[in-house]
């Protein structure tokens, strides 16, 4: 058995981190976390201190390290799916539809227009849910409790739709390789219409809270920072870039599903600070429910299948089991031997609730992936903290964190 060694970090290989105040002793060096609970989940902050003012904050990952992507070689691609649910955790629809168009695109399959509606139903109220998770939890962060209250009373109806939908509150794994797990059931589209009638007098009732509270304000504007430019620099993307005025958006920039039938707008703010960000989403509440109200029109309108009839990517119906030995065939060998893409490369990428979410997908021909990547949103924003951070108070790097809206299973993967 191979000995252990005991592995320690000495101050020499950190100081480089940090001023030269740090090393000494005029300034004091301290642990946020990883058992904090503005972190947002187990993020280890180790900052630099003068008094209460922030001179360098340096997040430390890997606390939640899963190795998911070197586990996705192991498995076929259909069976990996499951695994891209525990990724992003408050995305997981979004996790499953860019996996998806990634193989999708190795395969050169077309996903059925039904199914394409579906989708941006679904990724959008997803997209609603994960922001009723970061206003609640921002607005706590900011001594707001009531707010956490009301919007996990409102994700409460998304769950609902989703575990009716999939039969599962959370790790859906409803999106498949060309197409969906089965059919939206009976009841669907009255169900999400209610919703969607019944969020937007909440949203007003939220804004009157938080908006135009003298205290909320106080506490995030002129807080964190980030100019454009310089938020393009750190790689920054989704809402956290958008509160900086750059129009970046991939269901505009490189639609996807059929987004580009849909009419909705992008929201902007200038001022790049974490009220810019808290007013980017609360806008982009208003503009996911309204792609969903144009999907459910067509989705009435649009009938047929909901996954691809090629049968060497999706298996037959169930129906067809005990009546085809064909159908029985393909249905075993692509529960036990998987599809074999041929060699190449691939990026797929879909515009997640925290940002730019792309999948690398490369293969050998094999019915296993040779290599999966994810771009994770929250992991390049999240190295924007030492610039957002610096020179403010120890209380602002709870606001400023809140307005990132990182998820650490988004981060560590």
């Amino acid at each position: 058995m191979p000995e252990l060694r005991e592995i320690e970090t000495t101050v020499d290989e950190l100081k480089h981190l940090f001023t030269d105040r740090a090393l000494s002793g005029e300034t004091m060096v301290l642990n946020m976390g990883p058992q904090h609970p503005s972190t947002h989940g187990v993020l280890r902050l180790i900052v630099e201190l003068d008094g209460e003012t922030v001179i360098r904050a340096i997040p430390d990952i890997g606390y939640l390290h899963t190795g998911i992507e070197k586990n996705m070689e192991a498995k076929t691609y259909t069976k990996a799916l499951v695994m891209t649910d525990r990724l992003d955790y408050l995305n997981n629809i979004g996790n499953n539809l860019t996996y998806c168009m990634a193989i999708e695109k190795l395969m050169e399959v077309q996903v059925p227009e039904r199914a394409q509606v579906i989708r941006v139903l679904m990724a959008e109220l997803q997209r609603i849910a994960s922001h009723l998770v970061w206003l609640g939890t921002h607005s706590i962060d900011l001594a707001a409790m009531s707010v956490l209250l009301y919007c996990f009373r409102e994700r409460e109806h998304i769950m609902d739709i989703f575990e009716m939908v999939s039969g599962q509150r959370m790790m859906t794994s409803y999106i498949r390789p060309g197409g969906l797990l089965r059919d939206v059931p009976a009841g669907f589209e009255e169900r999400v219409a209610s919703f969607l009638d019944y969020l937007p007098p909440k949203l007003d009732d939220y804004e009157r809270l938080l908006t135009n509270n003298p205290i909320f304000k106080q506490r995030t504007q002129g807080i964190g920072y980030i100019g454009a430019e310089d938020a393009i620099k750190w790689g920054m993307s989704g809402s956290s870039l958008r509160g900086s005025g750059v129009n970046y958006d991939v269901r505009k920039a490189m639609p996807y599903s059929g987004y580009e039938q849909y009419e909705f707008d992008v929201p902007l703010e200038t001022d790049g600070d974490v009220y810019a960000r808290f007013r980017v989403r609360m806008r982009e509440f208003r503009e996911s429910i309204k792609i969903c109200r144009q999907a459910l029109e067509r989705l009435s309108k649009t009938k047929g299948p909901v996954i691809t009839g090629d049968r060497k990517v999706a298996p037959p119906p169930r129906s067809e089991l005990g009546t085809s030995m064909e159908a029985l065939i393909h249905h075993f060998k692509l529960w036990t031997e998987g599809f074999s893409p041929p060699k190449g490369e691939v990026y797929a990428a879909t515009e997640s609730p925290r940002g730019e979410l792309g999948v690398y997908l490369s293969r050998d021909g094999g019915p296993k992936p040779h290599r999966v990547h994810f771009r994770q949103p929250s992991f390049a924003n999240l190295q924007s903290l030492t610039f957002l951070s610096e020179n403010h108070m120890v209380a602002d790097l709870v606001a400023i964190i809140g307005s990132i809206d990182i998820v650490l299973g988004d981060v560590d993967r």
